[in-house]
C-alpha cells in the first residue's frame, strides 16, 4: 500500500470524494458501507489497520476493523464480529474525540507529550505483540454536526514499509471522506432498521421470527457467502457486490409468513400434513412481495423468499412454480445448481440458527449435534460447497451467534483497546 495518496489539487480531490461517495451510495448494507469507508480512508492515508465506532445509546461501539499485519486482504475474520463498547469522554483516544468532535494525530503513540488531553493505552500492543506508533482519530459528523462515530487509523507506512507520521494530504482529504461517510452510515442504519421493523410484524405472527434471528442469519450468509466466492475464485468486485446484497436480502427470508395464520404459526407442536403445506406457502407469499422490480436487492429477496427451503437433493419445497400468482401448492422438484446459490446459502445459515435457538417445542441443539447433523446433510439437503465453506468459518459464525444473542447486550469494555488497532 503507498504511503499516502499524490497531493491533490481542487479539482482532483471533488473528483475523487464524488467517486467514493457515489461507491458508498451504491451499497445497502452497513458492514459493507463501513469496510469501503475504512479501505478508502486507509488507501488515502497508507495505513496498515483502523476501526470505526459508531455511537448507539451514548456509548462508542465498534463497528468494524482492518489490520493487514493480522487479517490477510480478503480473508473471513471472526474480529470483525467483536463486540464491545467504549464510554464517549477522556478515557480513551476515541472516547476523547467522540466528545470533543475534533480530531487527533499521534505521531508517536508512546511518546505523547505530556500535556497530551489523553492518554494512550497499549494493552492491544502487549497482548498481540503489533507496534501501535502513528494515529489519525477523526470525527464522523451528521449534517446537523453530531457527532456519529469515529475513525481510526494507525500506523500510517513509508515506500520501506515502516510506519511514519501521517502525511499532510491525508490529514486534509480524511475529514471531508468521514462527513461524506456519515451521510452513507446514517442510510444504511435506517435501512437496516426499516427491515427489521417489517420483521417485526412477522414476529407479531410467529415468536422465532426475531429481531435477532434475521440479523444472524444475514450476517451467516454473507460471510458464508465471502468464504464460498474465494474457495470458488469469485473476483473481488462481484465477491463485495453479492456480500452486500445478500446479508439484507437473507434478513427477508421468512416475510412471507405475514401470510399464514397464526392457528399454524402458533402451534407449540409438530404440525399436520395439511398444516405443513399451508405453511410452505409463506415461500410463494413472500416472493410475491418483490415481484415486478427492476431492484437487484429484491430480486435477491424474492430468490432468497421463494427458494430457501429447496433442498440439493430435490426434496425441498415449494419446486418449479409456472405461475407464481396463481400457485396454490407445490411444483416439480428443484435441485442441485438449479437452486440460486443465495438461497442454498440462506437454507444453510436458517437452519443452523433454527437448530441452536430455543422453540417452545424444544430446547437450543448443543454445536455438535448440529454439525454432525450438517456432515449428514452434506450433498442431501444441503449444497456440499456451501456446507465445507460454513464449517471452514465456524469461528466466525460462533463470533456473529454471540454478537447478536437474543436479548444480550454487548460487553463493556471500559477503557479497554478495540478489537485490532489502538484505543
Amino acid at each position: 500500500m503507498p504511503s499516502s495518496c499524490p497531493a491533490p489539487d481542487g479539482a482532483e480531490l471533488v473528483r475523487e470524494l464524488l467517486a467514493i461517495n457515489e461507491e458508498l451510495s451504491r451499497l445497502k448494507d452497513l458492514d459493507a458501507i463501513l469496510d469501503r469507508i475504512l479501505t478508502e480512508s486507509r488507501r488515502i492515508a497508507g495505513a496498515d489497520a483502523g476501526t470505526i465506532y459508531l455511537v448507539e445509546d451514548g456509548r462508542l461501539r465498534f463497528g468494524y476493523v482492518h489490520n493487514d499485519t493480522f487479517i490477510r486482504q480478503g480473508d473471513v475474520t471472526k474480529d470483525i464480529y467483536a463486540d464491545f463498547t467504549l464510554p464517549i469522554d477522556g478515557t480513551s483516544i476515541v472516547g476523547h474525540v467522540a466528545a470533543t468532535g475534533q480530531p487527533l494525530d499521534i505521531a508517536n503513540a508512546y511518546a505523547m507529550p505530556a500535556d497530551s488531553p489523553v492518554a494512550f493505552n497499549p494493552s492491544f500492543d502487549r497482548k498481540t505483540g503489533y507496534h501501535t506508533t502513528s494515529m489519525l482519530t477523526l470525527p464522523v459528523k451528521t449534517s446537523q454536526g453530531t457527532v456519529s462515530g469515529v475513525i481510526q487509523l494507525i500506523n500510517a507506512k513509508d515506500d520501506a514499509g515502516r510506519a511514519v507520521p501521517f502525511p499532510q494530504d491525508a490529514r486534509v482529504v480524511l475529514p471531508l471522506l468521514a462527513n461524506a461517510a456519515s451521510v452513507a452510515i446514517e442510510r444504511a442504519i435506517m435501512t437496516r432498521e426499516l427491515i427489521l421493523r417489517m420483521m417485526q410484524m412477522a414476529e407479531l405472527r410467529d415468536p422465532s421470527e426475531t429481531g435477532a434471528h434475521v440479523t444472524r442469519v444475514g450476517a451467516y450468509s454473507a460471510e458464508i457467502y465471502h468464504k464460498y466466492a474465494l474457495m470458488q475464485g469469485i473476483g473481488e468486485h462481484e465477491r463485495k457486490k453479492t456480500k452486500d446484497l445478500i446479508r439484507v436480502a437473507a434478513m427477508l427470508h421468512d416475510v412471507g409468513k405475514v401470510g399464514i395464520s397464526d392457528k399454524i404459526l402458533k402451534k407449540p407442536a409438530r404440525l399436520e400434513p395439511e398444516e405443513f403445506a399451508v405453511m410452505q406457502m409463506h415461500t410463494v407469499f413472500g416472493t410475491r412481495l418483490f415481484q415486478n422490480s427492476t431492484s437487484e436487492l429484491d430480486a435477491m429477496s424474492g430468490s432468497i423468499a421463494l427458494n430457501h427451503h429447496e433442498k440439493w437433493n430435490g426434496t425441498g419445497y415449494p419446486g418449479r412454480l409456472a405461475d407464481l400468482a396463481a400457485a396454490q401448492g407445490p411444483g416439480q422438484p428443484k435441485a442441485g445448481a438449479e437452486i440460486p446459490l443465495e438461497a442454498r446459502i440462506v437454507a444453510l445459515a436458517d437452519v443452523f440458527d433454527a437448530l441452536g435457538s430455543r422453540r417452545s417445542y424444544k430446547p437450543p441443539w448443543p454445536d455438535e449435534k448440529i454439525l454432525d447433523l450438517l456432515h449428514t446433510e452434506r450433498g442431501a439437503h444441503f449444497d456440499p460447497d456451501v456446507v465445507d465453506a460454513f464449517l471452514d468459518i465456524f469461528d466466525v459464525i460462533a463470533a456473529i451467534r454471540d454478537k447478536y444473542a437474543e436479548d444480550q447486550p454487548g460487553p463493556d469494555a471500559g477503557t479497554g483497546t478495540d478489537a485490532g488497532t489502538g484505543s
